[in-house]
């Protein structure tokens, strides 16, 4: 709801209030941001800054005479020149070389989110949506700089069901050039002496590190200089009061729809306030606007909670599953997937892919996807990104006739593509090596042997359109992997002068989502899953095209629990992909049980990525079985609610917890997490386990989420283990001596299996939100007794809630 009386503007979502008003000089103020609240009688009144004498040295910026300071000031909007020393929101360079932005209100508009949208959409970039029509919930805000007459449009949108609000600016010259030296989207002004900023981090592989970092003075910068929104720095960040944790404390959280360079700062100045932006990264703008033309910086989001991390997330899961994401795919379950990478990497053939999908199919998966090798003359990475043509040595009857031999057994087919890339040995490249974003009198910089297109000509991204078109066309797909494997380096478009060059990082964005929005309007039954090397183009602007991002190559169990729950901060399960792969697995060599790979990967898009054909019955088996689980809790996992629970390495320590069930510092959990479905009538908890701790054998389960009222029935997952994970133990028990991995040990193993622990319970939702079950004891050392749990190092468990009746007994 947008509330407007006397120029004071009242963005109202559920549960909080977003105000800022005119002042005096018609400069926009920033009253507030925070829990909902009414400014009935004197509110406005009450809630702006009082001035009645100079602060010190401060620069005084003020007609009224008020002795207002704008360095003690909260903005809506900051530019230099006018005593703001913090970092401005806009900094523009007009024609005489001058650079103060006097900013002052001129007009507003309230206008239905839709028109808003369209109107943003026209620039080329993303924009939030709603299905709400008629529903005037977006705030255009025009100022007008004071000497120049350069015009400003903050535009506002507010989604009250998720308690978001979006902003976006947009500049114009207004009938002189203007040059754009930064343009943030969003500025939020704070009173706060310390923030806690939450930031994540990473690289190829180990995408997600949340990284927390206490500023109370000074300034903190995130961002990416690597062309897209880059596995460095994710474009979502947190800022905190000092105490905030996973419960509890006062937070905000920014992310920006955008997925090129982009930068997150907080900036305190020397009067208790800070002062917070996100937006394109200012050093790679620069560039100058002809008299009239409009630039549009992306949109940005921000949302408020008074509960902690997890009211943030809670936010944002429902802000990017209803208004970011889009299409037909939505709300839709994701189909469980086999994907040839890491099952045959290039070394594919026709014969080795029908054998693998006749395994897939046989196991209960529903889709399956060959992946890099199919086309040109791809043997290795070296060669034909660009040539999109059917590789005939490997597939003789080509992509098509394959596609109809696996739909012919049952399953959906996908195919994986990286139309941004060109290999220099590639009938495109010698056609067309204008193409490239290279400067031919420099030595070449390469990245995996490969350069990238110059999307910011309308003719490669022709090129791109029609030749996946012809690709989904022929190969009858029902699922794209969409790869992009390089960071820009020589930034450089042939036959562009100067000013193209400036704008070339920008441009380069815009051109990729055309054809993004083109391609997924051409295609919209096609599932269409983002990846960049993993996880370095993991960001809103991609979500608004492509329903789910591959996470990270990194498929190993004990580091995904780490990657995904870094995800899980900002970005629901339904946008994130993960695969259980081979064990040892590729990236780290780490050997996990087959259980741990599935309970991990299917806290997000379920599929498997290793080569069925190898394994044995038994493990074939265990697969099938857990499709067959994944299938019943799929709504569920993809779309419940998660919640990061206390007592592992991926929730804030034991902060804003209380003592019980719910684990301890002995127990080295690498993840505790629960899944609820929207009734809360299901919910699946699922613990990791690090290396063991000697003798520490007792912990308990905890959920949340649950309805309290109700009646849950909470099992595990029944179990049974190789009688050779006790070693040589196993002679304690046995009334011949076993030697360790003999034929003998092998034999019997194939006959004995240890049962596993079993829990199953009746039990209220208010005890297992509460104070949660008390889980069977593990082995500790001392024997093996009934009901003893075989928790080994990465071993995990599943743990399943299904409500009986309504209201508890």
């Amino acid at each position: 709801m947008i509330v407007v009386s006397q120029n004071t503007f009242e963005l109202k979502t559920e549960n909080t209030s977003y105000i800022f008003t005119t002042g005096e000089n018609n400069e926009l103020l920033h009253l507030y941001y925070g829990a909902a609240l009414s400014l009935e009688s004197d509110g406005r009144q009450a809630l702006l800054q009082k001035w009645s004498n100079q602060n010190g040295c401060s620069i005084v910026h003020d007609e009224a005479g008020n002795k207002r300071c704008p360095d003690d000031e909260k903005y809506e909007i900051s530019a230099p020149g006018t005593g703001d020393v913090k970092t401005p929101m806009a900094a523009l360079r007009y024609t005489d070389g001058g650079t103060t932005g006097d900013f002052r209100f001129e007009s507003y508009e309230i206008k239905d989110i839709a028109e808003v949208a369209k109107a943003h959409e026209e620039s080329g970039l993303p924009h939030t949506h709603t299905k709400t029509r008629g529903e005037k919930n977006a705030l255009v805000v025009t100022l007008k700089e004071k000497k120049t007459g350069v015009v400003m449009k903050l535009v506002y949108c507010v989604y009250e069901d998720c308690d978001c609000i979006t902003r976006s600016c947009e500049v114009c010259g207004n009938g002189a050039p203007v040059t754009v030296e930064a343009l943030y989207s969003l500025q939020l002004d704070l009173d706060a002496d310390a923030v806690k900023v939450s930031s994540f981090h990473g690289d190829w592989g180990r995408e997600m590190d949340k990284c927390d970092v206490m500023l109370s003075g000074g300034s903190f910068v995130s961002g990416s200089r690597t062309g897209n929104s880059s596995n460095h720095a994710n474009p979502f960040v947190m800022y905190g009061e000092p105490c905030v944790c996973e419960t509890s404390g006062e937070c905000y959280a920014t992310n920006l729809i955008y997925s090129g360079d982009h930068r997150e700062s907080v900036e305190f100045g020397g009067h208790g306030k800070a002062r917070i932006l996100t937006g394109i990264n200012p050093d790679f703008l620069g560039f100058t606007l002809s008299e009239n033309e409009i630039f549009t910086a992306p949109e940005a989001v921000m949302t408020y909670s008074s509960s902690g991390y997890r009211g943030i997330s809670k936010n944002m899961h429902a802000f990017v599953r209803s208004h970011v994401v889009r299409g037909n795919w939505q709300y839709k379950e994701r189909p469980v997937l086999l994907n040839s990478w890491e099952a045959a990497y290039f070394k594919i053939t026709e014969h080795k892919l029908l054998k693998l999908a006749r395994a897939a199919k046989d196991v209960g998966i529903e889709l399956f996807v060959v992946d890099d090798g199919w086309f040109g003359k791809r043997n290795d990475d070296t060669s034909s990104l660009g040539d999109w043509y059917d590789n005939k040595e490997k597939l003789p009857d080509g992509i098509g006739a394959l596609s109809k031999k696996i739909k012919d057994m049952g399953l959906m087919f996908g195919i994986w593509v990286e139309p941004e890339m060109v290999n220099e040995e590639s009938d495109l490249f010698r056609a067309h090596p204008d193409w490239a974003v290279r400067d031919a009198a420099r030595t070449q910089a390469l990245g995996r042997n490969q350069m990238i297109l110059d999307l910011s000509k309308t003719e490669v991204q022709e090129y791109i359109i029609e030749t996946m078109s012809d690709v989904f066309e022929r190969s009858h797909a029902d699922y794209v992997k969409w790869d992009m494997n390089r960071n820009f380096s020589d930034r450089f478009s042939a036959g562009r002068d100067s000013e193209g060059q400036r704008r070339l990082p920008h441009s380069y964005i815009l051109g990729l989502y055309r054809v993004m929005r083109e391609l997924t309007k051409r295609f919209p039954d096609i599932l269409f899953e983002g990846c960049a090397s993993g996880g370095n183009r993991f960001d809103l602007g991609i979500l608004s095209f492509f329903s789910q991002i591959w996470a990270s190559d990194d498929t190993d169990a004990a580091e995904r629990c780490r990657i995904q729950a870094g995800y899980s901060y900002g970005y629901p399960q339904s946008t994130w992909s993960a695969h259980v792969s081979a064990s040892p697995n590729h990236q780290t060599l780490r050997s996990t049980p087959l259980e741990t790979r599935f309970a991990v990967a299917s806290m997000g898009v379920f599929g498997y990525e290793l080569n069925l054909c190898d394994l044995s019955a038994d493990e074939l088996k265990e697969i099938e079985t857990e499709v067959e689980i994944y299938k019943g809790i799929r709504r569920t996992m993809q779309f419940g609610d998660f919640y990061r629970l206390g007592g592992s390495v991926c929730a804030d320590s034991f902060e804003g917890y209380t003592a019980g069930f719910l684990g301890s510092r002995l127990e080295n959990a690498l993840l505790r997490a629960c899944v609820v479905s929207p009734d809360k009538k299901d919910a699946v908890g699922i613990l990791v386990n690090g290396t063991v701790r000697a003798n520490y054998s007792h912990t308990g389960f905890r959920f949340a989420g649950l309805d309290d009222k109700a009646l849950y029935h909470m099992v595990n997952r029944p179990r049974k283990f190789d009688v050779r994970v006790m070693g040589d133990l196993v002679n304690t028990m046995a009334p011949i001596h076993i030697k360790q991995d003999s034929a003998l040990h092998r034999m019997v193993a194939r006959f004995v299996k240890l049962d596993g622990e079993t829990e199953d319970y009746r039990v209220s939702g208010s005890l297992l939100n509460n104070a949660g079950v008390s889980l069977a004891q593990t082995f500790a050392g001392v024997g093996y007794g009934e009901n003893t749990r075989i928790y080994k190092d990465f071993e995990a468990r599943m743990y399943f809630a299904t409500e009986e009746r309504d209201t508890a007994g």
